[in-house]
């Protein structure tokens, strides 16, 4: 039997994050708003990021065999949910260093718990960043005959030498804009006898844990902004142009040697992209709380303009989008661990979850702004603020055009694909 009810856990997991939402990212936008520079904004985040780390929002991201407190899917798509209906920019810079972290549990070994040790201490302000995207762009960054990637690596006697450039990496600074503490930087290894006997791009792809002690040995200039970007929305957020030049790692930071880390990237952004189904959740649920409370007032008329039917036919939709991409979420979430067969089968409902939430987020955001009317151009309201953070989610994180979508085609159009298969297992 399907039960829809959340367990203790799970209830504890919503009440914790409503709580430290109300009391933490409540008043965050407040806080930057009027700063001037997406570098100023993010770096006024930092108090309430140390606030989530001594709540052990960090640690909560890590799984439990491993050092953290992480044990379900379903109660981090909860968390997720309830920050985002509250506010973007802090929300993403901490489920940032998440993401930064997950190729680290997911290759993970014993002889790399040193890089896991200050994620798990609850002091202090450390950032985890994934560092994948480029310039340049990486949809058909494993297509055969294709440049690839362009940030590169090579041996040389008992350490990497890393070299190239990256962008929209979250939180891949740091807070002083010299580097995160621990980045996963994925590169294309370059060594003559790997490119040699390599017969698919994703042969050359490995995984680098570069640390701010690699970058401060590698010496001036070997870490630089080249740009910071400024966003429509997640104003707060840093992903700034980054340029990497002869970092020189350890031998022994290798997360994925060549081969194997196209493999746990893909899984890395298989399980974010059911989180950016409950980033789309959040901000549907908050425009639709928004445009209900605005559609009480009756705007000069008899009664309350929700009660008008082309109002109300909005209202309806969103709040249908909102409980159906809730759902999906939660299925997605439960099948990345719990779901019927291997890992390609249970990542459907995930790819599905990120394309559906971020289209019907955007839409939601559009049709609230249709049964507002021109009030919601008034910045005092939070209509157009949504609308700018919801524009983002369609198109990062794997764009549903270039990545998500083709992932999704290329599953259902595998030989021997089972269309139900994900849903309800063998029949």
């Amino acid at each position: 039997m399907v039960d829809f009810n959340l367990s203790a856990s799970e209830q504890q997991t919503r009440a914790a994050a409503r709580a430290f939402a109300a009391a933490h990212l409540a008043s965050a936008k407040k806080s930057y708003t009027d700063l001037p520079t997406q570098e100023e904004r993010f770096r006024s985040l930092k108090p309430i990021y140390e606030a989530a780390v001594k709540a052990g929002l960090i640690k909560g991201q890590i799984p439990a065999p491993i050092g953290g407190t992480s044990e379900r899917l379903v109660e981090a798509a909860i968390l997720v949910e309830e920050f985002y209906a509250v506010e973007a920019s802090a929300s993403l810079t901490i489920f940032g260093t998440g993401l930064g972290l997950t190729p680290l549990a997911l290759a993970y070994r014993p002889e790399l718990k040193e890089f896991l040790d200050p994620f798990l201490s609850g002091t202090g302000a450390p950032l985890a960043s994934l560092v994948f995207s480029e310039p340049d762009g990486v949809a058909n960054w494993l297509e055969p005959g294709a440049p690839g990637l362009q940030t590169t690596a090579y041996r040389d006697g008992e350490e990497w030498v890393l070299n190239g450039e990256k962008m929209w990496a979250t939180s891949s600074a740091g807070w002083d804009y010299k580097g995160a503490d621990l980045s996963c930087v994925v590169c294309r290894c370059v060594d003559e006898d790997v490119v040699t006997q390599a017969s698919h791009p994703r042969d050359l792809i490995m995984v680098l844990l570069v640390t701010r002690d690699d970058i401060e040995r590698s010496g001036p200039g070997s870490f630089e902004i080249v740009k910071d970007i400024e966003t429509a929305g997640h104003k707060a957020v840093s992903g700034p142009h980054i340029k990497y030049t002869n970092i020189r790692v350890p031998a022994r930071n290798f997360l994925c040697p060549p081969g194997t880390g196209a493999k746990i990237i893909t899984q890395t952004f298989e399980t974010s992209a059911m989180l950016v189904g409950a980033m789309g959740v959040g901000i549907q649920r908050a425009v639709f709380d928004a445009a209900l409370a605005f559609s009480r007032d009756t705007r000069g008329g008899t009664v309350p303009i929700g009660l008008r039917q082309s109002v109300g036919d909005l209202l309806i939709n969103i709040k249908t989008r909102t409980e159906i991409s809730r759902l999906l979420t939660w299925k997605a979430a439960h099948g990345l661990t719990l779901g019927h067969g291997e890992h390609a089968q249970r990542r459907e409902h995930a790819l599905l979850a990120k394309v559906h939430c971020a289209e019907t987020a955007v839409q939601s955001c559009l049709d609230a702004i249709n049964a507002v009317g021109v009030s919601s151009y008034n910045a005092e309201l939070p209509f157009a603020d949504l609308l700018s953070t919801a524009l983002v989610l369609p198109i990062f994180d794997g764009g549903n055009v270039g990545m998500r979508k083709r992932a999704l085609q290329e599953l259902i159009m595998a030989e021997g694909y089972e269309p139900w298969f994900a849903s309800f297992g063998k029949e």
